[in-house]
């Protein structure tokens, strides 16, 4: 991963079909990898966008017993008042920071770049005028529909609300689906529209 000490394989990458002039970097969830994910992407794949899908490390995760998986952070609990990983958490920031650099001086600028991920969400005052996308099944056994409403919620809270689109698909469980990956697109398509001379 671009000079990572992540200890985690070299991302799986979706090329542009012609020169990128943008990118989306995608976090896999718990125990994935990129791959699928790359896979997903060069099934809705838009000719000027460069997909990467990095690969979290390997290490023993809490909440799973401690049994090691691909993992951005150690996870102690799934309630809303677990306690969290805040160094890993940095450490997973820092570099994902870094693929980031690493796209910005392939030429790629900043505003040209989406950050997203399957089970994942983070906002501050640095990026409140972002696009949100957030989507989520309400049939997912794992993280509640109801979590997923009150991300939104809250996200709503820290940048323009304007800004946040949450959609839901009905019996889909901690996955993705064809419709979901259409609506990823489509956001997609509207915040990287080709540059003029593309």
């Amino acid at each position: 991963m671009c000079g990572n000490n992540m200890s985690a394989p070299l991302p799986a990458i979706v090329p542009a079909a012609r020169k990128a002039t943008a990118a989306v970097i995608f976090l896999h969830g718990l125990g994935d990898t990129g791959h699928g994910w790359a896979e997903a992407f060069a099934g809705i794949r838009i000719p000027h966008v460069k997909y990467i899908c990095p690969h979290a490390p390997t290490m023993p995760v809490s909440l799973n017993m401690r049994m090691s998986m691909p993992s951005w952070f150690d996870i102690y609990g799934l309630s809303p008042d677990a306690d969290e990983d805040e160094a890993g958490i940095k450490r997973a920031s820092e570099n994902i920071k870094a693929l980031i650099d690493q796209e910005v001086k392939n030429g790629i600028p900043p505003h040209r770049i989406i950050l997203g991920g399957f089970s994942q969400a983070s906002a501050n005052s640095a990026n409140k005028d972002m696009h949100v996308l957030q989507c989520h099944g309400d049939a997912d056994p794992l993280v509640p529909f109801v979590f997923g409403s009150q991300t939104a919620e809250k996200m709503k809270s820290l940048i323009n609300p304007a800004n946040i689109t949450f959609k839901s698909y009905r019996g889909l469980p901690h996955s993705a689906c064809p419709e979901e990956m259409v609506d990823v697109k489509r956001f997609i398509e509207k915040q990287l529209p080709p540059i003029s001379d593309e």
